[in-house]
């Protein structure tokens, strides 16, 4: 093997991945990044077993291809390695069978590899009937969502993003249990067969960050045990959870008594600086009341003291209620939306809080309250 390439481009490639490349792998050669040369390209590819991540750099983007072959590069290293490299142009070579000469005309490295013989092969498949979607809308969904999975893996399937499909309506849903995330959206055209998977959400989140916010499209290859995300030159493949997601369809209330239109930012900032006396505590407490057509949002803590804020609502007259809940969730949900105005839907204060952006009636987040005495 031996090829000169940009140090940027080989870089942007590594970075991506590397994020398969897990601490907890317990199969030393899975520590490594498999680098195949031939003479149309370079394939870079990382695995934990659970997900596997190949970029594929082709010839035209390599500086020169001398001779092909492949290896498997220690990730630990390399990825520093290169980013601190002086050149914008990088020299690779194979010498002595397993160790790789990395140089400019003023650096070099030696390092020592594994061999490729002992890496596990890895089938990333493809369907016939993938799912086509745009990579802005599902970079979209996983960032609206993803902040409600649970990080307990005491309920692992809860651990990951539901993925719900029937006919052209594509349903995505987070929750750990005190919290709910749900977008719907539209798809140009319907599923022949239902599709209901579950997809751990740390994949999912990992993924989201090699999405532009572009119209090129994204391919979805759905399986039994597995999704194949493909991406320009990135093919994503992470396995399913397995187990049932649970059906949070009655969870949602669809009547309420009390209905507050409000502006996101005046009720974002209102509760950012309630809480800012919470802090410390695990719930992160506030309070919100709301009485003869007026909020106010306040939080109490008794060695600190205690902070009171206004928020100009349109509501019922007669709409009266004292709910408490965690800022940090709230904060969190009031993130993902992006309109100007939101609508807070209330029904007692045992009952969910469900937000909802005035214009946008397809993402909806629900907050379970606490109950203070």
């Amino acid at each position: 093997m031996k090829f000169t390439i940009s140090k940027n481009i080989l870089l942007q490639n590594l970075t991506y991945v590397t994020k398969a490349i897990s601490i907890k792998n317990i199969i030393p050669i899975l520590n490594g990044i498999k680098f195949e040369l031939t003479d149309k390209g370079l394939s870079l590819t990382a695995s934990d077993s659970e997900l596997t991540i190949n970029t594929f750099i082709e010839e035209k983007e390599i500086t020169k291809i001398e001779k092909s072959g492949t290896i498997i590069i220690q990730s630990k290293f390399i990825v520093d390695i290169i980013r601190k490299m002086p050149s914008d142009v990088i020299n690779f070579e194979l010498v002595d069978g397993l160790k790789i000469k990395i140089f400019t005309d003023n650096n070099e490295y030696s390092l020592n590899c594994l061999d490729p013989k002992e890496y596990p092969t890895l089938k990333l498949e493809e369907s016939k009937t993938p799912l086509i979607i745009k990579a802005s809308i599902f970079k979209s969904i996983i960032t609206e969502t993803s902040f409600a999975i649970s990080n307990q893996e005491l309920r692992p399937i809860l651990t990951g993003i539901n993925l719900k499909i029937v006919g052209d309506l594509l349903e995505c849903t987070a929750t750990d249990s005190y919290r709910l995330s749900k977008k719907n959206i539209k798809l140009d055209s319907p599923v022949k067969e239902d599709i209901n998977i579950v997809i751990p959400g740390k994949n999912l989140i990992e993924f989201e960050k090699m999405l532009n916010d572009d119209e090129e499209n994204l391919e979805l290859h759905i399986f039994n045990s597995k999704i194949l995300f493909k991406y320009k030159n990135i093919l994503f493949q992470s396995n399913l959870l397995n187990g049932s997601f649970p059906n949070t369809t009655n969870l949602i209330p669809t009547e309420f008594e009390i209905i507050a239109k409000t502006k996101l930012a005046d009720y974002f900032a209102a509760i950012d600086r309630a809480s800012l006396l919470t802090q410390g505590k695990d719930q992160n407490i506030v309070k919100m009341t709301i009485d003869d057509g007026k909020m106010v949002v306040n939080s109490y803590a008794s060695e600190i003291g205690k902070v009171e804020e206004k928020v100009v609502i349109e509501t019922s007259d007669k709409a009266k209620l004292a709910i408490s809940f965690s800022a940090k969730y709230m904060l969190e949900a009031l993130r993902t939306i992006k309109d100007e105005e939101i609508l807070i839907l209330l029904n007692t204060d045992v009952k969910p809080i469900v937000i909802k952006s005035v214009k946008d009636e397809s993402l909806i987040h629900l907050i379970l309250p606490i109950k203070t005495y």
